[in-house]
């Protein structure tokens, strides 16, 4: 749960433009997470209680959550390899619609870009009049394109003069890289958690199978 959350929090401010496919593992987890308070129900009355039927269906159920937490590790390192072309995809749509009456959010998003991970554009600053040639070019482009002018005084344009200001790298390297740790942290908690439930596993059926004993030799 706390992975999951995590990463759904690192993404948050960027939902607007990224796949869904970044947010569904992250849930995904964290609905696990939740399961896992319901199973642990069985295994702790199954244990005091030195129930049989209790710790098999604890047993049974961790089986499932161990599924569940691989397949969601083997899809973090899926995602993982996809994150360039994704992040491309988003950053490529979304730049056509910034500065519109209606994307504010989509707007602000790329403006949190561009100054939170020091880029302009996807690949550079010229995929700005790329996408959208009616409104930018190579001397009129988005502000957060430029570090701030320091002792700037009146009218302030980006690029300035001599493009001292301007951010020459595409967001794709920093913003992607960001996006894709986070995703190869999915992938290694959903292993990590699946290796140590696959030992809760052995244990779990170990302690049914005393269970059992202890029951047939108590007749």
């Amino acid at each position: 749960m706390a992975v999951g959350l995590t990463v759904q929090g690192a993404y948050h401010n960027f939902r607007d433009i990224l796949d869904a496919k970044f947010f569904s593992i992250p849930t995904f987890l964290v609905v696990i997470g939740s399961f896992i308070f319901v199973i642990a129900f069985f295994g702790c009355c199954g244990a005091y209680k030195e129930n049989y039927c209790m710790t098999l269906t604890f047993s049974v159920l961790l089986i499932l959550i161990f599924i569940l937490e691989l397949a969601a590790g083997i899809s973090g390192y899926v995602l993982r390899n996809d994150t360039r072309e994704l992040v491309s995809n988003a950053l490529n749509s979304s730049m056509k619609s910034y500065g519109g009456e209606n994307a504010g959010d989509i707007t602000l998003v790329w403006d949190e870009i561009q100054v939170d991970f020091d880029c302009c554009g996807v690949y550079n600053s010229s995929d700005w009049g790329r996408a959208n040639a009616a409104k930018f070019n190579e001397t009129f482009l988005p502000m957060t394109c430029c570090r701030q002018q320091t002792g700037a005084v009146g009218y302030v344009a980006c690029p300035d003069p001599t493009s001292a200001t301007l951010r020459k790298t595409g967001c794709i390297d920093s913003f992607g890289d960001f996006i894709k740790a986070h995703a190869v942290s999915l992938g290694a908690a959903g292993i990590a958690l699946a290796v140590i439930q696959f030992f809760g596993i052995l244990f779990a059926c170990y302690l049914a199978k005393q269970i059992k004993l202890q029951g047939v030799s108590s007749y």
